[in-house]
């Protein structure tokens, strides 16, 4: 059921954003009176399409392939290769006889409308559900961060409290985190570890790798209390009687304040039976409880139950939250460039950095939330318009960048260059999609 789930937001969103960006070159077409034979969501590979419907001049279908969509515009070399069009003088309502001016806007039509509803979506999002975050200061006042096997390697320590990240002071601890956060070269976190404050400094191959894991790895999270949030079925702690919001406070003689100092006590009790002491509901409880061989019990640590008070939310009337979406989307766009500009310097292995169609499905999640769907589907929106202004052949960036040669020239190169441009890029294209569906595949299943 999951993966249905998953499957069907990714179609869905899918289906909004590439819909929206077709509309986006259709509109401009037919603003200036250019014809278009086709308005395809998905592709009718090899003549194949679930739904389609001939309304004036235009076939209105959707295909079979969810990797796409396109309109089909008269007088144009696009993707169908179709040359027999260009055999005759160009008529009036023909793409090939509008001044490039419009060939232009036309050509931009669908990544403008994609960055107009990347900061629609955002925005709306905004509005309607606000922000939620927890102030950094919070997580300083309370234990600091637990650090990771990779944190350990730059140099963090649990219970260090992380003040900023190239001496910028943050609020909002999610910030410390994000992928954004490891984007730009010389990366350094200032830290008050022991009253004493230092820098610790960020190699460039611990920068890759935290990004090249795709929010898998991280350096530290969140040092949290000892406070069960479930219980493992038929797992010793539901044997012994634990339940949720029971909080540990002991081992033996052993006081933990932290989640991470309780897994430690626990490796000392392997294949034994150990007392824990209890808080449940304002009463002390010792609870004897029998440990796994792995220093386990079956249970899961609450998140964030140490914060509920004190978790901010931050309300955007309807006016204000425009800028704060535009923002929020240029912001996300500047990442993917610069994230494409180390794949293309060779700083980061696209084969761990890019994601197809599946890893995108796991992203929006086994469940159904409609706060994540929008937010993801804005974040694709921006991707859609920064990948289809990329100047290859057969995308809307390659076209658009022989409008710009030809209005420095003063004419159009010419039909048979741009048909050989045209396949050219079909080529990169789809080679370019069979390796990230490839490596999709194989990241999902080895990686």
């Amino acid at each position: 059921m999951g993966t249905i789930i998953m499957a069907g937001q990714l179609i869905l969103a899918l289906a909004i954003l590439v819909s929206l960006h077709e509309w986006g070159h259709y509109i401009a077409a037919r603003s200036f009176g250019i014809r278009v034979e086709k308005f395809f969501i998905f592709f009718d590979a090899w003549g194949t399409k679930l739904f389609s419907k001939q309304i004036g001049e235009t076939e209105w279908g959707i295909g079979w392939l969810p990797l796409g969509g396109y309109v089909k515009i008269t007088g144009m070399i696009d993707e169908s290769l179709d040359k027999e069009q260009l055999s005759s003088e160009p008529e009036d309502y023909e793409f090939r006889s509008k001044p490039a001016w419009q060939r232009l806007i036309v050509m931009i039509g669908g990544v403008t409308v994609n960055f107009v509803l990347g900061v629609l979506i955002f925005a709306l999002s905004m509005f309607y559900y606000g922000e939620t975050w927890l102030p950094n200061a919070k997580v300083i006042e309370k234990g600091g961060v637990v650090v990771s096997e990779l944190g350990e390697v730059a140099g963090f320590e649990t219970g260090d409290q992380v003040l900023s990240i190239n001496g910028n002071e943050v609020e909002k601890f999610r910030d410390l985190i994000n992928s954004s956060a490891y984007i730009v070269e010389g990366l350094s976190y200032g830290v008050l570890r022991n009253g004493e404050s230092i820098t610790i400094p960020i190699s460039d191959s611990l920068r890759t790798t935290v990004l090249e894991s795709k929010g898998k790895s991280a350096f530290f999270s969140l040092r949290l209390e000892p406070i069960i949030g479930a219980v493992a079925p038929n797992g010793n702690a539901s044997k012994a009687g634990l339940i949720a919001d029971d909080k540990i406070l002991g081992i033996d003689t052993i006081d933990v304040q932290f989640f991470d100092q309780l897994k430690v006590a626990l490796s000392q009790y392997k294949n034994n039976t150990t007392d824990l002491r209890v808080l449940r509901n304002g009463s002390s409880l010792t609870i004897p409880t029998d440990v796994d061989s792995s220093g386990l019990i079956g249970v899961q640590v609450s998140n964030l139950a140490q914060y509920t008070d004190d978790l901010q939310r931050t309300e955007y009337g309807f006016f204000e939250s425009f800028p704060a979406g535009y923002n929020k989307g240029v912001s996300l766009l500047k990442d993917n460039i610069v994230a494409f500009g180390e794949m293309f310097r060779g700083k980061l292995d696209p084969v761990k950095s890019v994601s197809g169609p599946v890893g995108i499905a796991k992203i929006f999640g086994a469940e159904w939330d409609w706060r994540r769907f929008w937010n993801i589907t804005g974040m694709l929106s921006f991707i859609l318009a920064f990948m289809n202004l990329l100047p290859i052949p057969a995308l809307d960036g390659g076209h658009v960048l022989f409008l710009l040669v030809e209005m420095l020239r003063g004419k159009p190169l010419p039909e048979k260059v741009m048909y050989y441009f045209q396949i050219i890029g079909m080529v990169i294209l789809f080679g370019l999609m069979g390796f990230i569906i490839f490596i999709d595949f194989f990241n999902a299943f080895f990686g």
